[in-house]
């Protein structure tokens, strides 16, 4: 089982480009369910999710049943790493309407460049396992200390599934890899550009505004292939939103991957034209 989507969906700059004038909230992610088989909650990375905003979401997905979530975690367990049990509890709480309804794929642990391979993060990332016994966990780390069948055997043992990226290759990042270390096997694309990935500056979101070529999409195609054949349950995530550039990748890849023929929405295929081939 393959699916392809976005990482998160509620951009202002994906308002009359991915999404139709007068198109809000719920119907949004409605609107996405038609296109893509998963998305990616971005939102979850800065706040507990309220169960009832989930059960809102999952009330606009009725008709999309084999629509799945992966979530990311909230960045206290991540970037912080100081959280208390009161900050696992409200997370799991906010999550479970969707993990009761078997809509949530995975929960995503992305940990920053900073976080490097060392005795004592192995040792926090099997706390962090232990923590949500109940929930699928993907761990995605960008450092290529990480790099080395060690750590497979590690993720293994414990129960982690790893994240593979794609990303530029600025310093000593995490390289390429085709790694399933569990039943769910994950490709998160970050773009390549290169000269704006350690740059943090004004604009945040610059680092991640990249449109893959169609001669990348091929290569990221085979990584994906390759994931396929070493996993039961695969999810390829674009996480290059800045205006729109995700949804094209996605629905490009779907085309690849998938063979799917879309209709997509003309004011995409107005920003890029390439999508009418």
């Amino acid at each position: 089982m393959l699916r392809i989507g976005p990482a998160g969906w509620d951009y202002q700059d994906w308002q009359g480009v991915v999404y139709p004038p007068g198109l809000k909230g719920t119907e949004r992610l409605t609107f996405l369910a038609a296109l893509f088989d998963v998305v990616e909650i971005n939102v979850t990375f800065y706040r507990p999710l309220s169960p009832n905003l989930a059960r809102r979401w999952l009330a606009a997905l009725s008709d999309a049943p084999d629509f799945r979530f992966t979530a990311k975690l909230l960045n206290v367990f991540t970037h912080e790493r100081r959280w208390r049990e009161a900050d696992a509890d409200a997370f799991r709480e906010g999550l479970q309407p969707l993990l009761r309804a078997e809509r949530l794929g995975v929960i995503l642990a992305q940990f920053p460049y900073s976080f490097h391979h060392t005795p004592e993060n192995r040792a926090y990332l099997t706390a962090l396992k232990e923590a949500f016994p109940d929930f699928p966990m993907a761990v995605e780390v960008r450092h290529r200390s990480w790099q080395r069948r060690e750590v497979r055997e590690f993720l293994t043992e414990v129960g982690l599934n790893f994240t593979n990226i794609d990303q530029p290759q600025v310093s000593y990042s995490l390289g390429k890899t085709v790694w399933a270390t569990g039943p769910v096997g994950y490709l998160r694309c970050h773009g390549r550009r290169r000269e704006k990935w350690f740059e943090f500056g004004d604009d945040q979101q610059a680092r991640y505004d990249y449109l893959y070529p169609p001669a990348e999409l091929e290569e990221l195609a085979n990584r994906c292939r390759e994931l396929m054949a070493k996993a039961p349950e695969v999810y390829l995530i674009f996480n290059n939103h800045p205006h729109g550039q995700a949804p094209v990748n996605a629905l490009e890849m779907s085309r690849l991957l998938l063979n799917r023929h879309f209709t997509p929405p003309a004011c995409l295929v107005k920003a890029f034209p390439r999508l009418a081939r």
